[in-house]
């Protein structure tokens, strides 16, 4: 069986040397012992400005050893069910429909620059056969060089992308992409040249970037598209910065969010505005585009599921999440402001194309939602018609004899008589999938 070409865990390949190599090891390894990182660590920090070194070292125990439990007091509960029971209250009467395909991180992978028009070979139909595809684009584009990300005890690493992996990520047969999220933790790692490289490519091939600003007065609106009769608002942020500045005069270019404030509850102003615009505009259904929440940790923290119902309620109709690097449960939520409203909240698709290739990381969700406008109770009303979250694993492949990635349903991949992946490996991963998938709900 073929040998993985790809680094199998962030920090694995990374030599701690010094006083700090060994309060790394020793920490962690004491972890594993005593097991006392076996739930997520209390008031842990999501943003690297407020890490300090215990959690810069949770951060690398968690990258070699993923969280799988949730909180004690996670008011997330598992339903004993095995699909989604989402479907429209009885006297909806269906009108115009839109269908969108989503997926999780697309990041920097060896790979993608021989992936072109093979990358989705095996879900595209779970991606492009849609109105809407969205996609959370984690690697920027630049003028400038391109390096390998690579990480270092003082800095975060830089996260950018070549023409031909962006090609290979952005398209598949003459099909683009509808909507890229662009702000998230890595968004200035190439400072403005980098930011605005990207926008003006995404300009270029017509692909709706939301998360990002080209004027002052954007950062507090929404973005609108209309598909089939149906006006749909994304409003979105990201949790931080991994602590890149944004020039004076300028801090209106990306969405940022305090999601995981240490000192207070979450800000979510900015959100708030953007949902206001949304409804004075008249959407029929708003999406939240979130890049947040904490890496590596199976389940969302207490308070982001506290903060997404919050969302919901202030006019939200669906949250589309990224950042974790595994992938987390859907949710399924009645709002109280519509008690006939179910609102999906996606908490984290994982990463669609990944640098790593252990079973947690390699594995991503592809989250399809059908919406119908109709009327009901004499009113136009606009609601979540079918919910899908298919998981799938990324496989390192050969395209014509070079090195190239495709991801694959994990469902097809385990029906395999010539699997490409061990045993024990599609074991791992189908823990995983059993651990998260499922249908959720509060209390």
């Amino acid at each position: 069986m073929r040998k993985r070409r790809l680094p199998a865990k962030p920090m694995e390949d990374i030599a701690l040397v010094g006083l700090t190599g060994f309060i790394v090891k020793t920490v962690c390894r004491s972890a594993e012992i005593f097991g006392f990182w076996k739930l997520p660590m209390k008031k842990a920090a999501a943003d690297i400005l407020d890490m300090s070194l215990l959690d810069k070292i949770y951060w690398v125990y968690k990258s070699l050893n993923p969280i799988i439990r949730p909180e004690k007091d996670n008011p997330l509960k598992r339903v004993s069910s095995d699909s989604f029971s989402v479907q429209l209250p009885e006297g909806f009467d269906k009108g115009d429909s839109v269908s969108i395909g989503a997926v999780g991180d697309m990041m920097k992978v060896k790979g993608l620059e021989h992936s072109k028009d093979f990358l989705y070979e095996k879900v595209a139909d779970l991606v492009f056969e849609n109105d809407i595809v969205y996609g959370n684009l984690e690697s920027q584009l630049t003028e400038q060089e391109v390096v390998e990300m690579v990480f270092k005890e003082d800095e975060s690493p830089e996260l950018c992308c070549t023409r031909e992996q962006y090609e290979a990520m952005k398209s598949h047969r003459g099909k683009n992409f509808t909507v890229f999220h662009t702000a998230c933790n890595h968004t200035m790692d190439k400072g403005m040249e980098g930011l605005q490289t990207t926008l003006k490519q995404l300009q270029v091939d017509q692909i709706l970037d939301i998360g990002t600003n080209l004027k002052p007065g954007d950062q507090e609106k929404g973005k609108i598209l209309e598909v089939n009769g149906i006006r749909i608002g994304f409003v979105s942020a990201t949790f931080g910065l991994n602590g890149k500045t944004i020039p004076a005069g300028e801090e209106y270019r990306v969405n940022v969010a305090k999601f995981h404030n240490p000192d207070g509850p979450a800000d979510i102003s900015l959100l708030q505005n953007q949902i206001a615009d949304c409804q004075q505009k008249d959407c029929d259904f708003i999406i939240a585009s979130l890049h947040w929440g904490f890496e590596y940790e199976f389940f969302p923290r207490t308070d982001q599921v506290k903060t997404a119902h919050l969302l919901v309620e202030a006019g939200v109709d669906a949250i589309i999440s990224h950042h974790a690097h595994v992938i987390q449960p859907v949710e399924v939520y009645r709002t109280q402001r519509d008690p006939d409203r179910l609102a999906v909240i996606a908490y984290s698709l994982g990463n669609l194309t990944s640098p790593y290739s252990t079973p947690p990381i390699a594995l991503s969700q592809i989250l399809n939602l059908s919406l119908n406008k109709g009327t009901f109770r004499d009113q136009s009303r606009t609601y979540i018609d079918s919910v899908l979250a298919t998981p799938v694993v990324q496989v390192e492949q050969d395209n014509e004899g070079r090195a190239a990635i495709q991801p694959m349903m994990v469902s097809d991949v385990n029906k395999m008589d010539d699997c490409p992946l061990e045993k024990s490996y599609m074991e791992k991963l189908n823990d995983y999938v059993s651990l998260v998938q499922g249908e959720f709900r509060a209390d």
